[in-house]
Formats: C-alpha cells, sequence, structure tokens
C-alpha cells in the first residue's frame, strides 16, 4: 500500500555537505518515491546553501505567516527546489533571524549557537503550519536528526485534532549526531509556551542531546537506528522504549530501502 510520508530533514545532500545522514535522506526520499508513495520534503535553509547554484525561490502563497517564538514575531519563508536527478522537490523553512547566518549549527570558531533551541521550535512549527497551507494530509512522518525533534511532539501535543494529522504515524531515525554540551534551559519553558502541556518535559530540566532523544522517542510511533554510531545509551533507550524499532543495518543492503517500506506498514 503507498504511503504520503512527509520526511522532516535536518540535512540533505547536495545543499549541505554529504554526512552520513544528509546522503541517506536524499536517498531514501527518491527510494520511497520510486516505490510508488506521495513524497514531501522539508529542511531547514541555512545560510550556507548557495540559493542560485541550487536554484531556491521563494513560495509566494505559503510564505509570510508570522510565528511567535518566546513572544518574538518571526517570519515564515518558504523556498522550494528540486533535485533533478530525483526527481523530488525539497521545501526550505527560512527566517532572517534564525537562518540568514553563513552556518548550520555553529559558528566559525565552533561554538553552537545559543539559539538553536528557537531554531528547532521555528523549524518544527514552520513545517507543520506549512503542510497545513498546503491540505496535505500525511500518513507517515518521518524526523530525521535532532534538529527536527520537536516535530513528533508538536504533532501528538499541539496538532493532534487537526483532521490533517490526527492518524498520522510518527517515525523518528537516530544518527550519531550528538552535539556538545546543553541546549538553551529555557527550552523547556519554550515548548510548553507553544501549548505542550506534557510531565515528559521535565527531561528536558538539562537539555542534552541524550535527554532530547529520550524526550522525542516518548511521541514517536515508530523508531530507526539510523547509524552505526549512534549513542549506546540513546540505543538502548530505543530498544527499552517498547516502540517499534529498525535495527541499523547498511545502506548497501539489497532490500534496505524495501525494509522501511514495510516497517512504515508494520507500525500500528
Amino acid at each position: 500500500m503507498a504511503n504520503k510520508i512527509l520526511y522532516v530533514c535536518q540535512e540533505i545532500t547536495p545543499y549541505l555537505p554529504e554526512t552520513e545522514g544528509a546522503r541517506l535522506c536524499r536517498e531514501l526520499i527518491q527510494a520511497m518515491q520510486e516505490r510508488g508513495n506521495e513524497i514531501r520534503t522539508f529542511m531547514p535553509r541555512y545560510g550556507c546553501i548557495n540559493e542560485r547554484r541550487h536554484q531556491l525561490h521563494e513560495v509566494i502563497r505559503l510564505s509570510g505567516m508570522n510565528l511567535i517564538i518566546d513572544d518574538n514575531d518571526h517570519q515564515l519563508i518558504i523556498k522550494v527546489a528540486s533535485i533533478p536527478a530525483a526527481r523530488v522537490q525539497i521545501y526550505f523553512i527560512d527566517n532572517d533571524d534564525y537562518f540568514s547566518r553563513k552556518a548550520v549549527l555553529t559558528d566559525p570558531d565552533g561554538n553552537f549557537f545559543p539559539d538553536n533551541d528557537e531554531r528547532v521550535i521555528f523549524f518544527a512549527r514552520g513545517v507543520l503550519e506549512t503542510v497545513k497551507k498546503l491540505r496535505w494530509t500525511p500518513t507517515v512522518v518521518h524526523c530525521h536528526g535532532w534538529f527536527a525533534g520537536v516535530v513528533p511532539v508538536y504533532l501528538k501535543k499541539v496538532f493532534a485534532d487537526d483532521p490533517l494529522f490526527r492518524n498520522v504515524k510518527v517515525v523518528v531515525s537516530l544518527y550519531g549526531d550528538s552535539f556538545p554540551g546543553n541546549l538553551d534551559p529555557q527550552i523547556k519553558e519554550k515548548i510548553a509556551g507553544e501549548g505542550v502541556k506534557d510531565k515528559n518535559l521535565d527531561l528536558l530540566d538539562l537539555p542534552s542531546y541524550e535527554n532530547l532523544c529520550r524526550f522525542v522517542m516518548h511521541y514517536a510511533d515508530g523508531v530507526v537506528a539510523a547509524s552505526q554510531d549512534l549513542d549506546p545509551k540513546v540505543l538502548e533507550w530505543a530498544r527499552n522504549s517498547g516502540k517499534p524499532l529498525l535495527e541499523y543495518q547498511s545502506p548497501d543492503a539489497e532490500d534496505f530501502f524495501d525494509n522501511y517500506n514495510r516497517f512504515y506498514e508494520a507500525i500500528p
């Protein structure tokens, strides 16, 4: 049976340098489309993405909405580009405050941006508000990388009654993409301010990478171990979560992409 799959990705090649996650997302969206699934794909429009080379252009009918993060207004800009070889479109979530800097997650000295927590929140809400504007009803939402980590929370707590998302299956792919230190300590209050009332928010009293992964898994219907370098503690939590788990397999395996298709179908 074909699915309507929303991919929410931290990174996708060729827009960013090739990492394990960026390559897997690029190949997965093409493979799933070729298997008859209907696909929509989103990623952040980091400032280091060359818009001219990749032919990004703004989608005026989807842009212009203001999102309030921690009591401040931020304009949502939606851009789109195509990967011709894959015949897939990528939607980009953009905003001058969060994504104009010529970097992804760290400054030129390697320091983690202090507002990465708000960038994550803006990205999550931007994706889901845009899908609503598209009036497109996904059957599966598959989130890749910790930067997409707030999306499952919103789907289960903020958008749960929206007819577009009511019956969606949420899948989370975990990678070896841990960040140093912690996110801003106010992230718990900022997510709560978005309408999330949940005891699991206490996990973010210390918003480390490990605690963010634990938090996100609570809202997933299925979990994928997408990297061999996955933090052993995070993998153990995934195995003990009681959620359906797709264990790590080499992308070179013959049935690699078919296993994803089967996994989506097997989630209750």
